[in-house]
């Protein structure tokens, strides 16, 4: 054992001997100067932790059974020790992970996160959000409420709209042709089991992350600023800072605000035979909700709201400028901020009924956001290569 190390350490580091290095690359890993907007990550691995700690514990109590589901949540609520804490926690926590989700993922796009050598971290991102969005959707349904019900039925059923295979596939997903015992029973294990495939995915983000390290974010600006700080000691504690922040909005909206973001037709048996008057998913699946119903043709919202998840995982090849940050480019900071207000127009009409005023609005927001990805950012970044490369050949000469 070497003189520099303790008995403990010493027992462990010869059992495990990529901890030292692991340990030591995590602490002096180089963070170029970013400001707070990178604590999300931080945020959301807090988050996830406690939506899976939750989540592990609600499991001991849930029957997935159609005559059960919805009395084994009420039992959780109101006679299991600290049931109701638990799933506030578990229930609000969705919420703030998505927030801090979307934050994270608008930083990207903001700051061109997605552009090479990063390609991977984006992916591997994007699929997690998608892993994620799956997830809740899945855990949506489970409470087998009225709202639960409807709104599963009638994004499930957008599926049988695929021409040919679509009634097939349905019946294969649900395990019959409408949503019921089978139904329930496979959300509740897709949900239960994805949470451990996002642990994994979380890991391997991580992992490109660290292979191609943080963006920076003055790297377009006038002066930019190519010193690096160690991880720790410097930017743990403003992670650490933001987590203090996140818990405590956390605990304002469970202990606070315990019903903001419920449905009230969700306290309510689901009931196969009544339709509520408006079906309105929870807010962070609204934009694509609002996709389906922006458009007459069931299949025509699938393939637009399928579409704009694909357009992020190609934007790395659809923006090939060599400049990122937004701010120093014009065009692409008017452009995302139209994006911004068209994503939160979406999530606005896909809360409300499907009024004409709601409908076209959402219609206009899909506009701006395939015109933002395919046509501003192509064009913007051809441009941007162009005089890139015209200011090489002049300094050459």
């Amino acid at each position: 054992m070497n003189d520099n190390t303790t008995p403990s350490t010493g027992w462990l580091s010869t059992r495990l001997p990529f901890l030292r290095p692991l340990c030591q690359h995590m602490a002096r890993f180089p963070m170029p100067p970013v400001n707070l907007f990178w604590t999300l990550g931080a945020c959301l691995l807090v988050a996830f932790g406690l939506m899976f700690v939750s989540g592990l514990f609600l499991s001991l109590h849930y029957q997935p059974d159609l005559s059960q589901a919805f009395d084994s949540v009420e039992a959780i609520e109101r006679r299991v020790p600290s049931g109701w804490i638990i799933r506030s926690i578990h229930t609000g926590g969705v919420s703030m992970l998505f927030a801090a989700l979307y934050l994270h993922v608008g930083r990207g796009l903001w700051y061109g996160s997605y552009k090479a050598p990063r390609e991977l971290v984006w992916l591997s991102g994007l699929f997690m959000m998608l892993l994620f969005m799956t997830t809740a959707f899945a855990g949506y349904v489970l409470p087998w409420g009225q709202m639960s019900y409807w709104g599963a039925t009638v994004i499930t059923h957008a599926v049988e709209a695929i021409p040919g295979i679509g009634h097939g596939l349905l019946v294969y997903l649900l395990g019959e042709d409408t949503l019921g015992g089978i139904a329930l029973h496979r959300f509740f294990i897709l949900h239960f089991t994805l949470g451990f495939i996002i642990a994994t995915v979380i890991g391997l983000h991580v992992l490109c992350l660290h292979g191609t390290g943080s963006s920076n974010p003055t790297l377009d600006s006038p002066r930019p600023d190519h010193t690096t700080r160690p991880f720790a000691p410097f930017y743990v504690v403003k992670d650490c800072l933001a987590v203090c922040v996140f818990l405590a909005l956390f605990a304002v909206l469970i202990f606070f605000l315990p019903d903001l973001l419920g449905k009230l037709d969700n306290v309510i048996l689901a009931n196969p035979l009544k339709t509520p008057a408006d079906i309105t998913p929870e807010w962070y699946l609204a934009p694509w909700f609002a996709m389906l119903r922006a458009i007459p043709s069931r299949l025509g919202g699938l393939i637009a709201a399928a579409a704009s998840l694909l357009v992020l995982f190609v934007l790395p090849w659809l923006d090939r400028s060599p400049r990122h940050n937004a701010t120093y480019r014009p065009l692409v900071r008017a452009g995302m901020g139209l994006f911004f207000i068209a994503f939160i127009t979406l999530i606005l009409a896909g809360m409300h009924g499907a009024t004409p005023l709601w409908v076209w609005l959402s219609r206009g927001a899909m506009l701006v956001w395939f015109l933002v990805f395919l046509v501003l950012l192509p064009v913007t970044s051809y441009r941007e290569r162009q005089m890139t490369g015209s200011s090489t050949q002049g300094e050459t000469s």
